[in-house]
């Protein structure tokens, strides 16, 4: 059975701890070992679920999040680790955070996960990582293609039709955007889905925009099926579907999450 997500935000906290340990964690030591020697910054970092998972490791961790609800409920949920001085949680745009005067040293490790598809310019935000890195510092992005079925985030409309109907996001965005305004969907929901339509990226441009801003590419793992899916819809997840999953381009039809993490020269 699918569960709502957003509306158990503690369960929702324990599920990304979950899926953190499970598969983020392991995903990332092919290459890194997580322990009380790094230093893990978490961008979007929402509730803190995700970060609960590195700092259950030992690593100091902080986290950056616009929504100042959920920053209350990660300060809540994380109070143990904060007042012990192994964590803290910031409510600000990234782009207003002087590394230096606020955060004082630096970060071997930012993860971001499900969040680069909802940025705008990736080139620049990419970038702007490099001032928050340690040399040889890491990244971890884990993101959906734009192209896969529900790339567009239709999933959240609330409209049971539109939010069970995939790749309708690929529509020209006038015609998107007037299914999505007579389709029952809250005003809302129908802007943050047209955001998301401006912000979506491929495989292809998340590795291309790697190279033009100096990240090398350490581990790279496709999935058909996504492992947050375990919790979501109960499904197992799976990764690439043998050659569609190799092609470029096609492969964003059929990849539902991409694991990736880039090294700063």
């Amino acid at each position: 059975m699918a569960f709502d997500f957003h509306q158990d935000k503690k369960t929702y906290f324990n599920f990304q701890k979950e899926n953190a340990n499970k598969y983020v964690i392991p995903f990332i030591e092919k290459s890194i070992k997580i322990d009380a020697s790094l230093r893990v910054l978490e961008i979007g970092c929402g509730e803190g679920g995700v970060l609960k998972a590195f700092l259950e490791r030992g690593c100091y961790g902080m986290g950056i999040e616009l929504s100042l609800p959920r920053v209350e409920l990660a300060n809540q949920f994380l109070e143990e680790y904060i007042n012990q001085g192994k964590a803290q949680v910031i409510g600000k745009n990234v782009y207003d955070i002087d590394v230096d005067k606020e955060l004082g040293e630096k970060f071997d490790l930012i993860i971001l996960k499900d969040v680069i598809e909802h940025i705008p310019n990736q080139e620049k935000i990419i970038h702007h990582f490099r001032n928050f890195l340690k040399p040889k510092g890491k990244i971890f992005f884990g993101f959906p293609p734009w192209q896969m079925p529900f790339g567009g985030h239709q999933q959240i409309c609330s409209s049971k039709v539109l939010s069970k109907v995939p790749y309708f996001h690929l529509l020209p965005k006038s015609i998107y955007k007037w299914i999505l305004k007579n389709g029952n969907v809250s005003k809302g929901h129908v802007r943050e889905l047209l955001e998301i339509k401006d912000t979506g990226i491929s495989l292809e441009r998340f590795e291309r925009i790697c190279k033009k801003e100096h990240f090398d590419i350490l581990e790279k793992t496709l999935y058909f099926i996504n492992p947050i899916y375990e919790y979501k819809f109960g499904l197992k997840p799976r990764t690439k579907i043998p050659i569609l999953g190799d092609i470029p381009w096609v492969r964003n039809f059929v990849t539902t999450a991409g694991f990736y993490l880039v090294e700063m020269k």
